[in-house]
Protein backbone atom coordinates (compact mmCIF):
# COMPACT_ATOMS: atom_id res chain seq x y z
CA UNK A 1 0.00 0.00 0.00
CA UNK A 2 1.00 3.60 -0.98
CA UNK A 3 1.57 5.68 1.97
CA UNK A 4 -0.43 8.36 1.50
CA UNK A 5 0.55 12.07 3.27
CA UNK A 6 -2.00 14.54 1.68
CA UNK A 7 -3.73 14.97 -1.62
CA UNK A 8 -5.37 17.71 -3.54
CA UNK A 9 -7.84 17.92 -6.80
CA UNK A 10 -6.12 20.40 -9.48
CA UNK A 11 -7.78 22.23 -11.90
CA UNK A 12 -6.61 24.45 -14.72
CA UNK A 13 -9.22 27.31 -14.91
CA UNK A 14 -9.23 29.24 -18.56
CA UNK A 15 -9.37 32.21 -16.16
CA UNK A 16 -7.09 31.91 -13.43
CA UNK A 17 -8.16 35.36 -11.03
CA UNK A 18 -12.21 34.83 -12.10
CA UNK A 19 -12.03 31.28 -10.25
CA UNK A 20 -9.36 32.37 -7.54
CA UNK A 21 -12.46 35.05 -7.18
CA UNK A 22 -15.25 32.37 -7.14
CA UNK A 23 -13.52 29.98 -4.77
CA UNK A 24 -12.28 31.96 -2.33
CA UNK A 25 -15.38 35.15 -2.30
CA UNK A 26 -18.52 33.08 -3.85
CA UNK A 27 -17.97 29.42 -2.44
CA UNK A 28 -16.10 31.25 0.78
CA UNK A 29 -12.97 28.59 0.59
CA UNK A 30 -10.32 29.70 3.04
CA UNK A 31 -6.69 29.76 1.18
CA UNK A 32 -4.38 27.38 2.81
CA UNK A 33 -1.11 28.67 0.29
CA UNK A 34 -0.33 30.13 -2.55
CA UNK A 35 2.93 30.20 -4.80
CA UNK A 36 4.37 31.26 -7.97
CA UNK A 37 4.56 35.34 -9.61
CA UNK A 38 1.83 37.63 -9.24
CA UNK A 39 0.53 37.94 -12.75
CA UNK A 40 -0.06 33.55 -12.56
CA UNK A 41 -0.35 32.85 -8.55
CA UNK A 42 -1.42 29.12 -7.73
CA UNK A 43 -3.52 29.25 -4.81
CA UNK A 44 -4.32 25.81 -2.67
CA UNK A 45 -8.00 26.09 -0.83
CA UNK A 46 -8.73 23.78 2.03
CA UNK A 47 -11.39 22.04 0.69
CA UNK A 48 -12.66 19.58 3.79
CA UNK A 49 -10.48 16.53 4.21
CA UNK A 50 -8.65 17.81 1.38
CA UNK A 51 -7.05 20.57 -0.86
CA UNK A 52 -8.18 22.23 -4.01
CA UNK A 53 -5.37 23.86 -6.54
CA UNK A 54 -6.07 26.29 -9.06
CA UNK A 55 -2.84 26.81 -11.26
CA UNK A 56 -1.75 27.65 -14.78
CA UNK A 57 -4.16 27.72 -17.60
CA UNK A 58 -6.54 25.46 -19.35
CA UNK A 59 -9.17 25.31 -21.59
CA UNK A 60 -12.83 25.93 -20.36
CA UNK A 61 -14.53 22.21 -19.41
CA UNK A 62 -17.17 20.28 -21.88
CA UNK A 63 -20.26 19.98 -20.74
CA UNK A 64 -20.44 16.65 -20.28
CA UNK A 65 -17.26 16.53 -17.99
CA UNK A 66 -17.13 13.67 -16.19
CA UNK A 67 -15.91 15.28 -13.13
CA UNK A 68 -17.84 16.78 -10.30
CA UNK A 69 -16.73 18.64 -6.89
CA UNK A 70 -18.89 17.01 -4.05
CA UNK A 71 -18.70 19.42 -0.84
CA UNK A 72 -20.55 18.73 2.23
CA UNK A 73 -21.62 21.41 4.41
CA UNK A 74 -23.89 21.44 7.95
CA UNK A 75 -26.52 23.00 6.89
CA UNK A 76 -28.27 23.46 3.29
CA UNK A 77 -30.55 25.92 3.43
CA UNK A 78 -27.74 28.02 4.89
CA UNK A 79 -25.35 27.18 2.13
CA UNK A 80 -28.06 28.05 -0.50
CA UNK A 81 -29.13 31.40 0.65
CA UNK A 82 -24.86 32.29 1.16
CA UNK A 83 -23.72 31.45 -2.20
CA UNK A 84 -27.11 32.99 -3.74
CA UNK A 85 -26.20 36.55 -2.22
CA UNK A 86 -22.49 35.75 -3.41
CA UNK A 87 -23.96 34.85 -6.85
CA UNK A 88 -23.29 31.63 -7.04
CA UNK A 89 -25.54 30.29 -10.03
CA UNK A 90 -27.97 27.77 -8.59
CA UNK A 91 -28.28 25.30 -11.04
CA UNK A 92 -30.45 22.79 -8.71
CA UNK A 93 -32.35 23.67 -5.74
CA UNK A 94 -32.00 21.77 -2.42
CA UNK A 95 -33.70 18.54 -2.84
CA UNK A 96 -33.46 14.79 -0.47
CA UNK A 97 -32.63 12.65 -3.25
CA UNK A 98 -33.64 9.12 -3.09
CA UNK A 99 -30.39 8.12 -1.36
CA UNK A 100 -31.12 9.83 1.59
CA UNK A 101 -28.94 13.11 0.71
CA UNK A 102 -30.21 16.75 0.98
CA UNK A 103 -28.46 17.82 -2.55
CA UNK A 104 -28.20 21.66 -4.38
CA UNK A 105 -26.14 21.96 -7.75
CA UNK A 106 -23.78 24.93 -8.37
CA UNK A 107 -21.22 25.37 -10.85
CA UNK A 108 -17.99 27.26 -10.70
CA UNK A 109 -16.96 29.98 -13.85
CA UNK A 110 -15.42 27.32 -16.31
CA UNK A 111 -19.44 25.25 -15.36
CA UNK A 112 -17.16 22.60 -13.18
CA UNK A 113 -20.34 20.77 -11.46
CA UNK A 114 -20.69 21.38 -7.73
CA UNK A 115 -22.95 19.34 -5.44
CA UNK A 116 -23.19 20.50 -2.37
CA UNK A 117 -24.70 18.00 0.15
CA UNK A 118 -25.95 17.64 3.44
CA UNK A 119 -26.03 14.53 5.28
CA UNK A 120 -29.44 14.45 7.34
CA UNK A 121 -28.92 13.12 11.08
CA UNK A 122 -31.11 9.75 10.02
CA UNK A 123 -28.76 9.39 7.36
CA UNK A 124 -26.70 5.57 7.43
CA UNK A 125 -23.56 7.82 6.40
CA UNK A 126 -24.06 9.65 10.08
CA UNK A 127 -23.87 5.82 11.42
CA UNK A 128 -20.23 5.04 13.44
CA UNK A 129 -20.01 1.63 14.17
Amino acid sequence: MVNVLSSRILLRPSDLQRSRDFYRDVLGLAVYREFGPAEHRGTVFFLGGGFLELSGSGQQLPQDWPTRLWLQVPDIARARAELAERGAPITGEPKREPWGLVEMWTSDPDGLPICVVEVPDDHPMRYRP
